[in-house]
């Protein structure tokens, strides 16, 4: 049976594995991991640490992550990447879970609650960052993130969910029939992070000191990662928030030009993600325990009330960031114009 609890002791044994100074205290994380996953923070002599137990992921698949956040590291990304042990190794068995231990980094969760302009300028930068950066890494995971994957994974969930969902349903099957047809698929692809949102980013002041999690990271749409932090970070009180959204984008584009096929393909690629996590909460919801339920249950409406939105049923600020995609691209061209024109006078 796989081990939940870390104390003291087992901090002290791992901190020798580790080459550690003495522990001081152990405490656990409160934290938006899922299920199977918990952080516990260890106060050493010299510094802090984080020990994260995670009974979820395979030896491959986190071999796959920790090559992608080593190789982040060098390349001077904010993420946080994983402390070899004695042996050269960046995780062990603990028991029966994964044990990883990272340094703690001097910052706190992401409160989309009061996200600044500030703070969402640097979450597009960062994002745009990892796009560019992973340029030259060439070991890119399976793709996550395809639509036969989720049309895949609907398919198995979708005999499952109860009659009183009927009208659900059927909303979601219009949406797979409207991706199948409208989804663009040749737009420009790399690594990206697949899941940003609030839990994932570290910030302190208007910085983002780390984006965290890259599990389900892999070859993708860079549109659908940007499409995927707009319905996470730019949606409060049940409506899309175009000053939010203005400047996720702001940042994003201070690095990384959008071209107009990812303009043309934007609301597509957001209707996608909300489809894509309404999906993947309703597969939650029968592999999780019936404590759990009660949250995912929320993040299904959460989700559903977004494509709701997204599909035009239903009011909530959609109409004003179509307008500003659509006149994005040929803004931008038009700030370029004028700036040549004036250096030019």
């Amino acid at each position: 049976m796989a081990k939940s609890e870390f104390t003291k002791k087992d901090a002290n044994a791992v901190a020798t594995e580790y080459g550690l100074p003495k522990v001081n205290n152990v405490k656990q994380i409160e934290s938006e991991l899922e299920s199977g996953c918990s952080d516990f923070l260890i106060e050493t002599t010299r510094g802090k640490f984080v020990a994260e137990l995670d009974s979820r992921k395979s030896e491959l698949e986190l071999k796959r992550e920790h090559d992608l956040v080593l190789f982040l590291r060098k390349q001077g990304f904010p993420s946080r990447a994983p402390q070899a042990d004695r042996r050269g190794r960046h995780f062990q068995d603990f028991g029966g879970k994964n044990l990883s231990i990272y340094r703690r980094i001097d910052g706190h969760v992401l409160n989309s609650d009061s996200v600044s302009a500030g703070q969402l300028e640097n979450v597009g930068r960062v994002l745009a960052e990892l796009h560019l950066v992973t340029k030259a890494y060439k070991k890119g995971g399976e793709n996550h993130f395809s639509f036969d994957r989720v049309a895949e994974l609907y398919d198995s969930v979708r005999g499952r969910l109860p009659s009183y969902m009927r009208k659900i349903v059927r909303t979601l099957d219009e949406e797979l029939d409207y991706l199948e047809n409208y989804l663009e698929m040749k737009l420009p692809k790399g690594t990206i992070h697949g899941d940003v949102r609030p839990s994932r980013l570290l910030v302190k002041g208007d910085k983002v000191v780390a984006l965290l999690h890259f599990e389900i990271a892999g070859r993708g749409k860079f549109i659908l990662d940007l499409a995927t932090a707009v319905n996470s970070l730019c949606f409060s009180g049940g409506n899309y928030d175009l000053k939010r959204f203005e400047s996720l984008i702001a940042g994003y584009e201070s690095l990384r030009t959008l071209s107009l096929a990812e303009w043309d393909a934007f609301p597509n690629e957001l209707r996608f993600s909300a489809f894509r996590f309404t999906i993947a909460r309703l597969n939650d919801f029968f592999e999780s325990s019936v404590e759990a339920r009660q949250q995912i249950n929320k993040d299904v409406q959460d989700f559903y009330e977004r494509l709701l939105i997204l599909r035009r049923e239903k009011d909530g600020g959609m109409e004003s960031m179509l307008m500003a995609m659509a006149t994005g691209y040929d803004y931008r061209k038009y700030q370029k114009v004028k700036a040549v024109e004036r250096r030019t006078r």
